[in-house]
């Protein structure tokens, strides 16, 4: 397995784990204390982040939440490229993801200074996503998502996973696109059974498809529900499902809170001797 990323200015070791703060800028993300709109708001949590330890920026421009309604192309360029701009002027060299499931918006985002394209939609939205990847080289974070697929029919998540994410990955490698993340997709259209039983296996699917892994399950639905809380009670059982990512073999943690995160991976590291 590639245990590295390159983009354009870096080649990023994946062979330690890697912490991807969340920067949402939409008024509508279900953790709001985590949501930015004006500039300034936005240069304060990045440099909050930077200063964290956080080794990728992960953008969002147009919410994926559960039930939302995503915002036009045109509004969601409208604040990604404040975001870019405003980012790109004060770090020239933090790696950047764009969260964008449209073809448009992800180039767009490429040739203003993003690195990574994070589509949590897996190129089923746009069937131009691929193409854009293609023509700029564009390591690519693909999401397993069964919004397509009624959720009753996934009785055994993992090998149904497996079947759909193999299967793209060996088109994704066909068309030359070499830097392939694949993400889980907690929390999309599935149970919160469901999301256990793939986190439980998550070293099977690591191991079968070959590939780094990102985990995003901070401050989710498959967190707080259990708890009978809410996102904003729960870092502790959040840092909880992170830690059982790094035993099963996650590279990448998508977090809200990097400082929380780099602490417990710096204890993860100390007791596997990495």
């Amino acid at each position: 397995m590639r245990n590295y990323i390159r983009t354009h200015n870096h080649l990023l070791d994946l062979s330690l784990p890697r912490v991807m703060a969340i920067v949402n800028i939409t008024p509508d993300s279900f953790y709001t204390s985590c949501s930015s709109l004006s500039e300034n708001e936005i240069l304060t949590t990045v440099e909050k982040f930077i200063s964290e330890g956080a080794d990728i920026l992960d953008i969002g421009a147009c919410s994926t939440r559960p039930n939302s309604t995503p915002v036009t192309a045109e509004e969601e360029w409208k604040r990604l490229s404040v975001a870019l701009t405003a980012i790109r002027s004060h770090w020239k060299d933090i790696i950047i993801s764009v969260d964008t499931f449209r073809a448009d918006i992800a180039e767009r985002a490429l040739l203003a200074g993003a690195d990574i394209i994070n589509d949590v939609y897996g190129g089923e939205a746009d069937d131009k996503m691929w193409s854009v990847l293609c023509k700029y080289h564009t390591p690519y974070i693909l999401t397993h998502s069964v919004d397509i697929q009624p959720i009753e029919s996934y009785n055994n998540p993992l090998s149904q996973m497996l079947a759909s994410l193999e299967r793209k990955l060996d088109t994704l490698h066909k068309l030359g696109i070499a830097d392939v993340i694949v993400d889980p997709g907690f929390g999309f259209n599935k149970t919160v059974e469901q999301n256990y039983s793939i986190l439980q296996q998550l070293d099977i699917l690591k191991e079968t498809l070959d590939t780094p892994i990102l985990v995003g399950v901070s401050r989710k639905s498959m967190v707080y529900k259990p708890l009978n809380t809410t996102p904003d009670q729960v870092l502790p059982a959040t840092i909880a499902a992170q830690t059982i990512a790094l035993e099963r073999g996650a590279n990448i943690l998508r977090v809200h809170d990097v400082a929380a995160t780099k602490q417990a991976i710096e204890i993860f590291k100390l007791t596997n001797n990495k």
